[in-house]
Order: C-alpha cells, then structure tokens, then sequence
C-alpha cells in the first residue's frame, strides 16, 4: 500500500467492514483476458467469502478458466464540503477491504447449504425463512472464495473530523453524512 498511514491494521476493523458490508464487487479475467466487475450480496463466514449464483453464466465460466479473483467492498463515511475559496478542500472519507483469493464453486453439500444459510443470517436478520427446497438448491450455485491477502485502507479525516467520524462509527450512525469544512 503506497500510503502506509491509510492502512486499516486491526483485523477485527477489517472484518467488522466485511460483516456489515452488503455488497461487495468480484473482479474476474474475463475470456478476452479484461478485467470483469460484478457487484454481488456475499457472506464473510469461517474465514471465507461465498456468495451464491447461477450454476452457469459468464462468473462462473471466468471463475472456472482462472479462479484469481479480486474482492472488495467499501463504507462511504462522509463527504466533507469544497469552499468557493478552496474547491481543493473537499473530502470523501472512507474505509474499504480488496481481498486477493482463488474462487471455486462450492460442491459440498453440507458446506453449501451452511454457506446458503449464512447469506440468510446475514440478509434476513429476522430469521423465518424456511428450508431450502431441494429443487431450488440443485439451482443454485454457490462460490468460495479462498483469502490469499486482505487489505483494509481508510481515510477518516483529520483533527476534528476524524474525531466526530469515529464517534458516528461508534454509534452506528446512518452514512454518508455530509460535513462541513
């Protein structure tokens, strides 16, 4: 990482940010050999990134023919107000996580449907969703992503930004917020 002090080194913050994160973007090599992005919902469970997906389609052709992947997600924290005096002033404020892993998909049963359950954990907090029929979960494809390397960076401003930023984290405040100079 190029900026040392961005460098999120808990990695409890690390996976707080992969918790309550609900999307994440999967980058695959596609079949011509560019870069693919797809936004996705996902689980960080047992060390391990899944999500669920068709059994077919161009992420599962990519994630078959190479299985290194990239995964990130993102918190947009504030945007801090530019000055007619000081365009330069203006600020987003963030923290993020780029995972670097192989993917493969998930054939196990058992591990399919603990990471199928984990998603609904995750997604339905409430719980009463029921079992999975057995037709639906031939369907379903599920992935896994192996950590390789995870990397947290945040900028959380400075001085009395950061102080009120670290508060709102604290205390679970809506975000983004906008701030003021």
């Amino acid at each position: 990482m190029r900026r040392s002090k961005k460098e999120i080194k808990d990695v409890q913050v690390i996976i707080a940010l992969l918790h309550a994160s609900p999307v994440g973007r999967l980058g695959t090599v596609g079949k011509d050999g560019r870069p693919m992005v797809k936004p996705l919902n996902f689980v960080y469970h047992d060390g391990k990134i899944y999500f669920h997906t068709a059994r077919e389609g161009e992420k599962i052709d990519d994630i078959k023919r190479d299985g290194r992947v990239c995964f990130e997600v993102d918190l947009p924290i504030a945007f801090v107000k530019g000055q007619p005096d000081n365009p330069c002033g203006a600020k987003y404020l963030y923290r993020s996580v780029i995972v670097q892993g192989r993917a493969s998909l998930v054939e196990n049963r058992e591990e399919r449907l603990d990471a199928l359950s984990a998603l609904m954990r995750k997604y339905q907090t409430e719980g009463e969703y029921g079992e999975l029929p057995p037709e639906k979960l031939a369907l379903t494809g599920v992935v896994r992503i192996d950590i390789e390397e995870m990397t947290g960076k945040e900028d959380l401003g400075k001085d009395h930004h950061r102080e009120v930023v670290l508060k709102m984290l604290r205390e679970g405040a809506a975000l983004p917020v906008f701030l003021d100079p």
